[in-house]
């Protein structure tokens, strides 16, 4: 008789692949943020947006919150972020706006806080 093909059966389910895909590219965007904080002291990049949430797709863009405790070192950090690649997205951001914008009662930015995961801190 002929010989038969075995049945391959995943070794990892989808929602696990997915989720190692989403840990390795989070770990990525996490190397990166520590490189380019090194040079803002008393700064943040916090990633939000479908990738943080989990739901991303090979369409999603990268979204990133620039946190500074100045308005021109947040514009500069966000232009850094774009200009290196890091995101497709910066939002600049004073440390003051993202504490208010995360205990504000504004429905955008409290979903925005509730899933920003902080990729540096310097």
């Amino acid at each position: 008789m002929g010989s038969s093909i075995p049945i391959a059966t995943p070794s990892a389910t989808v929602a696990e692949i997915r989720g190692r895909k989403q840990a390795q590219r989070i770990h990525g965007l996490r190397v990166h943020a520590q490189r380019l904080l090194a040079q803002y002291p008393g700064c943040s990049l916090w990633l939000f947006g479908s990738l943080a949430r989990g739901d991303w797709d090979a369409f999603s863009d990268v979204d990133v919150l620039a946190v500074a405790p100045e308005r021109p070192l947040a514009v500069d950090l966000a232009e850094r972020v774009l200009s290196q690649g890091l995101a497709d997205d910066a939002l600049p951001l004073t440390l003051d706006e993202w504490e208010q914008r995360q205990g504000g009662g504004d429905l955008y930015w409290s979903a925005i806080a509730k899933d920003a995961l902080c990729l540096a801190k310097a």
